[in-house]
């Protein structure tokens, strides 16, 4: 199966199968451990497939999407690295509950917790010091304008001179 035509990026792929199928072979010879994916890959890796987003393209814009429930703006940040990559990151803590009597304990916890980000190559076509982000209602919008296209050149007219 071809994962890329899902929208998942090879090392990303390669990373969660590492994650969930490890060698149980404690003995694993040295080249296999040097091959192995870091720790802060995995985690990034781990944080990557576990923020699902939507990108629109619109006539002049591109938007990018992110479901953020229960995080306020001070949470969340919107960067842009290396020129053209869009980086939405934040991370969502856990509950702690002060003054309640005698203390909760979880007997269910399906809301996730901790790191999130996503990473998007942008076009050339996008501007990026036209980059807005609003969230509201748990959902981030971040909007990207896009660069007006280039004027075709005109032809130079050549004035001929005789002699």
């Amino acid at each position: 199966m071809d994962f890329r035509l899902m929208g998942l990026d090879a090392p990303v792929i390669a990373a969660l199968q590492h994650i969930l199928d490890p060698t149980d072979d404690a003995s694993s010879d040295a080249k296999t451990t040097a091959n192995a994916p870091t720790r802060s890959y995995v985690r990034d890796a781990k944080a990557m497939a576990a923020t699902p987003a939507d990108v629109k393209e619109y006539p002049n814009s591109y938007v990018f999407i992110v479901d953020m429930p229960g995080l306020k703006s001070g949470d969340i940040k919107v960067q842009v690295e290396d020129g053209n990559v869009l980086l939405i990151s934040g991370e969502r803590k856990r509950e702690v509950e002060e003054g309640k009597e005698g203390g909760a304990k979880y007997v269910r916890m399906e809301r996730r917790v901790g790191k999130f980000m996503r990473k998007f190559v942008l076009p050339e076509n996008a501007d990026v010091e036209k980059i807005t982000a609003v969230c509201q209602d748990g959902v981030l919008t971040v909007t990207v304008q896009k660069l007006p296209p280039p004027e075709p050149k005109k032809p130079k007219t050549i004035e001929v001179k005789i002699g």
